[in-house]
């Protein structure tokens, strides 16, 4: 039997906890979902692929095979299904690809979380709306501007044809505890941020809501663990930070939570060109979570990113030379 990993250890396992499945295990958000569920006391398998690692198990999703095999090993109460091509500009380039994960593979997990009676929550996007009538409630009619948002809204319709107990989470662009600073479109701000020697022009056009992933993991986790009791938990909530920014303005506050010059970047108040056009303003209502009370009080964006960027800061010891 392969190590799954994210597995209590042995002597702390004597009672058998509840089991949770991560898709994506190796992304930003499935480093959180994982964390989040591990710390709260369940059984935690993660899966990868390229980025795939010890202690994680390697999985191609889109091999419906490769799935039943996983879910037969793992047998999971709960599969949070994480993994995704989240690139527009990429999934707009290599569409079979990433059709083949973000729906193909979520259609297939679906059908055999139903068949062995998993609860499945599935992880989708802000980007299924246009962003012309915000704010847009679960019950708001979809119609996404690019492929990555059609993609996932496909995804949603085969999880709720296949799994109807099923949760749709959509959430907006996500940043948190990355490896890379390129992992994520909020922290990437920080490469425009340090070059202080040469003007930067930023997007201030589309209305964005970063949001931490931490919180998402919380969320996912608080939905799992209310819906194993609760069959009514179940279709399409929303879950978003409240602080609306454009990335000129998301800039700007990573520069002053650093303590850093701003005056070399300039706002682009032209939506620029990009193979994948973004809606202007996709704001979430995330009132279905906040009033069966299974939402969480948003990070403030200045210190969920100061926690996020301070170890790829030139002196390590900035965190504690700035806050104590």
């Amino acid at each position: 039997m392969p190590d799954f990993g994210f597995r209590a250890p042995a002597e702390e396992a004597v009672v058998p906890g509840l089991r949770v499945l991560v898709t994506g295990a190796t992304g930003l958000l499935g480093r959180a979902v994982c964390r989040e569920f591990q710390n709260n006391g369940w059984l935690v398998t993660g899966t990868g692929y390229r980025r795939a690692r010890p202690r994680l198990l390697r999985c191609d999703l889109t091999d419906e095979d490769a799935i039943k095999g996983l879910l037969q090993e793992c047998q999971p109460d709960v599969i949070v299904h994480c993994a995704a091509e989240r690139r527009p500009d990429v999934v707009e380039r290599h569409t079979e690809a990433a059709v083949n994960l973000n729906v193909h593979a979520t259609s297939t997990l679906a059908k055999e979380a139903a068949l062995c009676g998993s609860f499945f929550l599935y992880i989708s996007s802000d980007y299924v709306f246009d962003g012309r009538n915000p704010p847009y409630g679960e019950d708001d009619s979809p119609n996404p501007l690019n492929v990555y948002g059609r993609s996932k809204l496909e995804g949603e319709r085969e999880t709720m044809r296949h799994c109807p107990g099923a949760v749709v989470l959509r959430v907006p662009v996500l940043f948190g505890e990355v490896e890379s600073v390129m992992e994520s479109a909020v922290t990437s701000l920080w490469l425009k941020v340090q070059e202080v020697t040469e003007s930067c022009t930023l997007d201030h056009c589309q209305q964005r809501f970063p949001t931490d992933a931490r919180d998402v993991a919380a969320v996912c986790r608080k939905l799992s663990e209310r819906a194993r009791q609760d069959p009514s938990i179940r279709g399409i909530f929303h879950f978003s930070a409240k602080e609306q920014m454009t990335k000129y303005e998301m800039a700007v506050a990573i520069a002053q939570a650093f303590k850093l010059p701003s005056n070399h970047l300039i706002p682009l108040t032209e939506q620029p060109a990009v193979a994948a056009p973004r809606p202007i303003n996709s704001q979430l209502n995330c009132s279905r979570l906040e009033l069966l009370n299974l939402s969480v009080e948003p990070r403030p964006f200045t210190s969920a990113v100061i926690d996020c960027l301070w170890p790829f800061t030139p002196d390590k010891r900035w965190r504690q030379t700035v806050f104590h």
